[in-house]
């Protein structure tokens, strides 16, 4: 349940939940597997293991789980069969089979191959906190980041959110690197640079010395920071995107023992624990980039 990467977005105007009606709005929306000739299918569970509402709250703020169901049926597999198909076709008729007719081939083949396909599962977890008008989703591309979104917005009739930072930030990451990092923040040895030329290249560094000078050369030949590996209040590390998107995120063990005297078995109790506590820490570290990136004056609503 833990989170490991952080897509944030924030609210345009002040937002709440109608905690009357949000489960029936959810329910809307519940995950049913795919039938023989879906390829794909998503909707809502809970986020606690057999319970029965589809979000779990715990103060100001709501976890939602999506699962995603999708069929895997290789492009190869299909158009080898149409090539085949098509032939046999063309051979029988004396003349090139039309475009219309290939595609509504295709189609057929699909579905007929469709109940034979592997699936393929995955859930995608996101929190909204409405003290602090954000929504968070565990989510390593945009793609999936706003499947959560649509949905919820499908089933809720209203989501008014912008990305956290509607501007790209690669000039303030490559700051903290020739400059002063901000206090709390610390600078670890992995970045990625990428030249400002239309053609230019991309250098990534891994296991090293940011600091060094062959590094910085890179910078002074005008290449910028867009992912930049940090760590925060030692309590967290990352890699941060100049869109402030999060990947490979970790919480260190003055995190993570706070709650290691709940017992794993008591599943309700641990996710309910665990949740309250990485929220808080993911807050306070979305508030921090917040004021750092002066965002809510630069980039504001």
């Amino acid at each position: 349940m833990w989170f490991k990467n952080l897509k944030v977005y924030r609210f345009t105007s002040k937002f709440a939940f109608d905690e009357e009606q949000l489960q029936a709005m959810l329910e809307s929306m519940p995950f049913r597997p795919c039938s023989s000739q879906d390829i794909e299918s998503k909707g809502w569970i809970s986020p606690i293991p057999k319970a029965e509402n589809l979000y779990h709250k715990a103060n100001q703020d709501f976890l939602f789980s999506l699962k995603r169901e999708q069929k895997l049926l290789p492009a190869s597999v299909i158009n080898s069969e149409l090539i085949q198909k098509v032939g046999e076709v063309e051979t029988e008729t004396g003349s090139p089979m039309p475009k219309k007719a290939q595609k509504d081939l295709k189609e057929e083949i699909t579905q007929r191959l469709l109940p034979r396909a592997f699936s393929k599962f995955g859930v995608t977890n996101a929190f909204v906190s409405i003290d602090q008008q954000i929504v968070v989703v565990d989510a390593s591309s945009d793609n999936n980041a706003e499947a959560v979104l649509s949905c919820l917005r499908k089933c809720i009739g209203s989501l008014p959110v912008v990305p956290f930072s509607k501007t790209q930030q690669q000039e303030v990451l490559t700051d903290w690197l020739i400059k002063d990092v901000p206090a709390g923040f610390e600078i670890l040895n992995e970045a990625e640079f990428q030249s400002t030329a239309e053609d230019g290249g991309t250098i990534r560094c891994k296991n090293q010395d940011l600091d060094a000078q062959e590094v910085l050369n890179h910078v002074q030949a005008g290449k910028m920071v867009h992912k930049l590996a940090i760590s925060f209040q030692e309590k967290l590390t990352c890699i941060i995107a100049e869109d402030l998107s999060v990947k490979r995120l970790k919480f260190t063990d003055i995190v993570l023992e706070q709650n290691e005297d709940i017992e794993k078995e008591n599943v309700a109790l641990k996710i309910d624990a665990d949740f309250m506590l990485f929220s808080s820490e993911v807050k306070a570290f979305i508030a921090e980039l917040d004021t750092v990136f002066s965002l809510s004056e630069g980039d504001a609503i």
